[in-house]
Order: structure tokens, then C-alpha cells, then sequence
């Protein structure tokens, strides 16, 4: 993996999350070797934050190779987005999503006038057995049959034992006017993407019977997660009716998985603190400068 860029460096340098050399060395390193040394996260709300502070340079005046600069950065906030979020969690979007795109219909909002909280089981659960079934799909075609059965009540299977949630948006029914974009409930018109990853590398010897799955609700409206949902699932033998350990095949894709799910972690995080770096170069050499003034345009040249 290359070595962290001079943007992201000074970003995170910047904000007192970043011991150079040892940020350094960790990027370097093979990635199956990473495991807690990574970016940090995030900040809160960063995809409006850095939309709304390359608003403020572009007002106060950029050359045209500023606006080029600027333009990069609001394409990749608008196409890159869903890879950013999830994947800074170390969730995994292409092949091996779960849903995509899905339109929210109108019938699913409820008598408050937003998304009734029950269909975010529902989309946990539809993109949960897509997940399973896309490693059929795309990533172990020689257990295809085996990936499928998982699904099904004939021979090893999936049972969810619990599920818990934590919805990100505003609870209150409905929602007072003076609540701002970030705070609304989900209501229609939208769309959601939904991921879920592996809260932990499966090992032992047998292997476990059950395993934690980590579940993200993205909405496309406010591109940010409108809820979070946590499900432990058991590995279940039907003709048995018991539970048994974790299938071989599957053991050997999950460890394969985690690795990617870290792997992603980090390419994300040090995409969008890239990001933030060229934001934050764009404001130095602009609004944030020392001799800085403010371009006025034609009419400030008619009232010099």
C-alpha cells in the first residue's frame, strides 16, 4: 500500500490524530498485517461539512485551477459516497452488498408521515440473505449449492437468535419544522443502500456456532446512516435440530472477508481525510489566508 499523501497528513497532523512515523510504517505494512492501527474516523456530519466549506472558497473567489480542484472533491462527495460511509466501518459495497439502490415506496411510511421503524427489519433481513447468497454468486461458485442451502431449512442453516437496533434519525412523531435535514426522520421519496459485515474474525478449533453480523441503513437522501442493527446468527443443523459448528467452506470465506473488511477500513479513511486535506488546501489558499480579500466581482469594481 502507498504511503499516506502530504494532504492527508497534514490534515490529520492538523487535528492532533496523527504520529507521523507511526502512521507511516502502518500503511506500508501488508495489509493482511493491519488490525488496530488506522486512520481515525471520520468527523461527524463530513459530507455536508466539507460540501458547505467548499461553498464558502468558491464565494470568496478561486482561479480557475482552485475551481478544478474543488469540482474534483464535490464529484468524488457525490460518486464515491456510499463507499466512503460504509467502508470507513469497514463494511463491504460492489459484489458483495447486500441492497443497493432500493426505492423506498410510499405505503412503507406510516400514519407520522416517515418510515415506520418495523421495515428497517425488513431491509436488515432482505440484504442479510443477499449478502449470504451473493458468496454463492460471485465469490465461491465451487460451494454455490452449499451457500445456498444455508438459507434454506434442509440440511446446515441460518437461524437469527436476537436483533437489536439503534435508529440514527429523529424519534419524535413527527418531527417539529425546526429540526434541520440532519435530524428529519426517513421519509419518501428516498432510496437505501444496506451492508452488513462481520463484527469479528471467526476462529476456534471447532469453529463457533454462531457468528455477529453488524448492519448499516444508508439513506441516499441525507447520505448518511439512518439506522444500525446488530444480529447474532446460529449456525443451525436442521436434521440434528441442534446447533453445529461453522462449515468449513464457510469459515474459510468469513476469514477471507475480515480481511477484506479491514483492508477497506483503511483505504476508505484515508480517502476522505485525503479529502479533507484538499479542503482544507483550497481554504488556506483562499478565505483562510493572510492577506486574503474577499473577490466582490463586478460590483465591487463599480463602487472603487
Amino acid at each position: 500500500m502507498t504511503p499516506p499523501t502530504p494532504l492527508l497528513t497534514r490534515s490529520l497532523r492538523s487535528r492532533g490524530l496523527l504520529s507521523l512515523p507511526s502512521f507511516t510504517k502502518t500503511l506500508q505494512r501488508p495489509l493482511s498485517t493491519i488490525t488496530n492501527q488506522l486512520p481515525p474516523p471520520p468527523p461527524k456530519h463530513w459530507i455536508p461539512d466539507l460540501r458547505a466549506r467548499l461553498g464558502k472558497c468558491i464565494i470568496f473567489g478561486c482561479t480557475h485551477s482552485q475551481i478544478t480542484r474543488a469540482s474534483s472533491v464535490l464529484k468524488a462527495l457525490s460518486t464515491e459516497w456510499k463507499s466512503l460511509v460504509a467502508g470507513s466501518e469497514g463494511f463491504l459495497t460492489g459484489g458483495r452488498r447486500g441492497l443497493d439502490g432500493r426505492q423506498i415506496a410510499w405505503g412503507e411510511m406510516d400514519s407520522f408521515q416517515h418510515v415506520n421503524n418495523v421495515n428497517y427489519y425488513r431491509y436488515a433481513e432482505s440484504a442479510r440473505v443477499n449478502w449470504i447468497t451473493n458468496f454463492a454468486v460471485h465469490v465461491n461458485p465451487k460451494h454455490r449449492q452449499h451457500w445456498a442451502e444455508l438459507m434454506t431449512p434442509q440440511s446446515t442453516g441460518l437461524i437469527k437468535k436476537s436483533l437489536k437496533w439503534d435508529f440514527k434519525f429523529c424519534k419524535l412523531s413527527p418531527p417539529p419544522p425546526e429540526l434541520t435535514e440532519k435530524t428529519k426522520p426517513m421519509v419518501y421519496p428516498d432510496k437505501i443502500s444496506v451492508y452488513h459485515k462481520l463484527r469479528c474474525r471467526p476462529e476456534g478449533d471447532p469453529a463457533p456456532s454462531n457468528f455477529m453480523l453488524d448492519c448499516i441503513v444508508l439513506s441516499h437522501q441525507h447520505r448518511r446512516v439512518a439506522a444500525r442493527l446488530e444480529e447474532d446468527i446460529v449456525v443451525y443443523d436442521y436434521k440434528a435440530a441442534k446447533k453445529t459448528s461453522m462449515p468449513g467452506f464457510m469459515m474459510e470465506l468469513f476469514q477471507q472477508t475480515w480481511e477484506m473488511q479491514q483492508a477497506e477500513e483503511v483505504r476508505a479513511r484515508t480517502r476522505i481525510w485525503e479529502l479533507i486535506g484538499e479542503v482544507e488546501g483550497l481554504e488556506k489558499e483562499t478565505w483562510d489566508r493572510e492577506d486574503a480579500v474577499e473577490d466582490l466581482g463586478s460590483a465591487g469594481k463599480s463602487s472603487a
